[in-house]
């Protein structure tokens, strides 16, 4: 290379603009600090640590979970019905918290029939989802007495013999799988082809048999996707939600007494991504209240949230075991990863990883920073819970934090995973 070429290069490299600084994950706030330290359900994280014996932990915070359940109370209508999906956080003790503060428990599997049963939910605000009910978890719902979302035929006939064999009607709302979808979703529930409801067309042959069967028809389940942080998204699938249940009323076998319009109300996980404003949906959903006091008055609108209750209220602690550096490059090895916590590590549907909020908890408020990645214990490149994140400078035993940890964590990873411990969860 030529004396002219390098000066060429220099002066375009002086004269080049400055690279865009990368944007960053919205402030967690949620957590105080004291003492340089994270503070969960009013513990220093160290105290807690000690408090719980051991690492990796979930903590889950009941001071947040009450306030995100009384933040939403105050923007919604108070006729919509706030019913807790626990599919997001199946904790025994979140579920009973969280039984006394909202208006009914959604329900995945029997399993997690029980458990809200256990927590002392009332069978008649329990409604039961599920593409692949097996026999026998339908013919507990009968005996249980809560509202099962219909999703197929199949389950109709299977509904209708339990009916019969305990003397008890069935009471069932459809699962409509609709002709739209979420927009700017993280996960679509429904439009086009799916395994998740009935579809719109076939409903005129659904309500024939729940008819013939003897079933106690009560509504309608629409649950159009999940993790919307668009406030105008949201508002417009409720608002189609609501049309298309206003004309499948006309065709039902009784009145609508149950219109579950679903969630999808995000929580800012990645860099960029900003809180759901809820007044829109206040006002939204305030507009269809006062519309189906006049076109459908037994209706009782319900809201399906799981992840935008409890998500932002949770941590998972990991201490720090190791610390490498390979060609420059800073890793934090810790005692946990994605066998813990597989969302982070971006094996939970992330097509491109992405980062989640993480910092070192004990020094959280150290301004020695550093570019380093957080990696679990597990043979494989995918356990990765922070890729080259700026952090607090940490050593061995420092405990490194991730946020947004309150939904799909613990029950949604592989925690058998190369034999390595389970994590504990504790509600402080």
């Amino acid at each position: 290379m030529t004396d002219t070429t390098l000066s060429t290069a220099a002066e375009t490299a002086a004269t080049a603009p400055a690279p865009r600084k990368p944007p960053e994950h919205a402030p967690m706030q949620q957590f105080a600090q004291r003492d340089g330290q994270l503070v969960v359900g009013g513990e220093l994280l160290t105290t807690l640590a000690a408090r719980v014996g051991q690492t990796p932990f979930y903590a889950y915070d009941r001071g947040l979970l009450r306030q995100r359940v009384a933040q939403l109370r105050a923007v919604l209508p108070a006729a919509v019905k706030l019913h807790y999906a626990m599919k997001a956080n199946p904790m025994p003790a979140v579920v009973g918290l969280m039984a006394g503060l909202v208006d009914g428990i959604d329900v995945a599997s029997a399993g997690e029939l029980k458990v809200a049963l256990d927590a002392g939910a009332h069978p008649a605000e329990i409604s039961f989802a599920g593409p692949g009910k097996r026999d026998p978890e339908l013919r507990q719902a009968v005996a249980s007495r809560v509202l099962v979302n219909v999703e197929s035929l199949r389950e109709l006939a299977v509904l209708g013999a339990a009916s019969r064999e305990l003397g008890l009607p069935a009471r069932v709302a459809v699962r409509v799988n609709p002709d739209f979808e979420l927009k700017g979703s993280g996960m679509k529930m429904g439009g086009g082809p799916k395994q998740f409801g009935i579809d719109v067309e076939q409903l005129p042959e659904v309500f024939a048999r729940i008819a013939a069967e003897g079933l106690q028809f009560e509504g309608f389940h629409l649950f159009a996707g999940s993790q919307n942080l668009r406030a105008e998204a949201i508002c417009e699938a409720q608002t189609k939600s609501y049309e298309l249940a206003l004309r499948l009323a006309a065709l039902a076998p009784a009145p609508v007494r149950f219109l579950n319009l679903g969630g999808g109300f995000g929580i800012p996980y990645f860099p960029g991504e900003q809180p759901l404003d809820l007044a829109p949906i206040g006002a939204n959903l305030a507009a269809l209240c006062a519309r189906a006091a006049q076109d459908m008055p037994q209706a009782g609108i319900v809201i399906e949230l799981g992840r935008y209750f409890v998500g932002e209220a949770g941590v998972y602690v990991t201490r720090i075991v190791d610390r490498k550096v390979s060609r420059g490059q800073i890793y934090l090895v810790t005692d946990g990863g994605l066998n813990h916590h597989l969302s982070a590590s971006g094996n939970f549907g992330q097509v491109v990883r992405k980062n989640y909020p993480v910092t070192i908890g004990n020094k959280a408020a150290s301004a020695e920073r550093e570019v380093a990645s957080v990696v679990g214990p597990l043979c494989t490149p995918l356990d990765l819970l922070a890729d080259r994140m700026l952090l607090p400078v940490a050593e061995v035993g420092d405990l490194a934090v991730v946020y947004q940890s309150g939904a799909y964590g613990a029950s949604s990873s592989p925690q058998n995973f190369l034999g390595h411990p389970h994590c504990v969860e504790v509600l402080v």
